[in-house]
């Protein structure tokens, strides 16, 4: 595909993904990292910092994570710090299946490019107003990983 074709599916992708949550009133907050050349770069850091004004509202936190052909596993694995505003941190290692044993991947997508949400957490209320700071490292065993276009972080209110 070229790069051209490339970034006109990109942005049918998340005007398609805009259209899919803009009729939703219940995403608190969303936000993306694109790295460069769909290549994340194990010094890439994917950082985010939502303002939490609401904590009695039960919350859902997700990963959206794009990824095209040239992504060579089934799987991921996050490093994920969280910290609070008062400086609590959270440090967790998760891993995601992508693609399923046949090489099937999950999620949807036009052509070369599949976007899955990951849940991180569900049903949590934020235990103080303020700044949240989540940064999001790649931790397989190789430094570039090819073919993902982004990662992104979404909270939602659990509430329907």
């Amino acid at each position: 595909m070229t790069k051209g074709l490339n970034k006109l599916v990109s942005l049918l992708i998340v005007i398609l993904a805009l259209q899919g949550t803009g009729c939703r009133n219940n995403v608190l907050f969303t936000d993306s990292t694109a790295f460069l050349s769909e290549t994340w770069k194990v010094e890439n850091v994917a950082e985010f910092d939502p303002l939490i004004s609401d904590t009695a509202t039960i919350q859902n936190i997700f990963f959206t994570i794009r990824t095209g052909s040239a992504y060579p596993f089934r799987n991921i694995w996050l490093f994920v710090n969280t910290v609070s505003p008062s400086g609590k941190s959270i440090t967790d290692t998760l891993q995601y299946m992508l693609a399923d044993g046949k090489g099937k991947w999950y999620g949807r997508g036009i052509g070369d490019v599949k976007e899955l949400n990951l849940p991180f957490r569900n049903g949590v209320w934020f235990p103080e107003k303020g700044t949240y700071h989540f940064k999001i490292r790649h931790g397989m065993r190789v430094e570039s990983l090819k073919g993902v276009y982004d990662l992104g972080l979404r909270i939602e209110s659990a509430k329907k």
